[in-house]
């Protein structure tokens, strides 16, 4: 249960800034249709869904998380179905 508390909290933090990653010359942003990033994610990590959150905006966040929470991942997907990974990391 706390765990779960605090990743509402991030989750809503993250949900409030919205921010869309940069796309300068260095920045790399790995988006494509949410149900291939599932996919993926579920594959490569064991990670599912533990959050989500509507932004007003309309964009969808989630905070995926692996069974031991070993990973986790953050997407935030648009009114439009494309889904961008922006943040990810360990413990």
């Amino acid at each position: 249960m706390r765990m779960m508390s605090m990743l509402l909290g991030i989750a809503g933090l993250l949900a409030g800034l919205m921010v869309v990653p940069a796309r300068g010359a260095d920045a790399q942003t790995a988006c494509g249709r949410r149900t291939e990033i599932l996919k993926e994610l579920a594959d490569r990590y064991k990670e599912a869904p533990v959050a989500i959150g509507l932004a007003s905006n309309g964009n969808l966040l989630e905070v995926l998380s692996s069974d031991a929470g070993a990973t986790w991942t953050i997407i935030v997907t648009t009114p439009t179905g494309v889904s961008c990974l922006v943040a990810a990391g360990q413990d």
